[in-house]
């Protein structure tokens, strides 16, 4: 399943528009991905991750890039041997669509907004 549009506070995957972030993979769909910071990424915002099976995870930014993923939240991915990238949303949807066009298990954890 491809990103088939992103653009600032919406997004369509899979023929689905959703209007605030959301955590996309080939097992889950989270809609309404909560932080517990809302421009900060830590290790207890990854509830999601065990339910995935995943070589790359890519973080969408938002438009402005002002979501920070912790650096724990890189160790331990890079731990479980993920790869870690992190994009202002614009290119990490375009990295998410390439990666999984190339076969690719890729997750996209997105901020739409700012």
């Amino acid at each position: 399943m491809l990103v088939e549009s992103y653009s600032f506070g919406r997004i369509v995957v899979g023929g689905r528009e959703y209007r605030s972030d959301v955590v996309v993979g080939d097992e889950i769909i989270v809609e309404n991905w909560w932080r517990k910071e809302g421009h900060r990424v830590c290790v207890e915002d990854l509830d999601w991750l065990d339910k995935v099976d995943a070589e790359a995870v890519i973080f969408g930014t938002g438009a402005y890039g002002r979501v920070k993923v912790d650096e724990e939240v890189v160790r331990l991915l890079e731990e479980k041997g993920v790869e870690v990238i992190i994009e202002e949303s614009s290119k990490a949807v375009e990295k998410f669509n390439e990666l999984k066009k190339k076969g690719k298990k890729v997750v996209l954890a997105i901020h739409l907004t700012c």
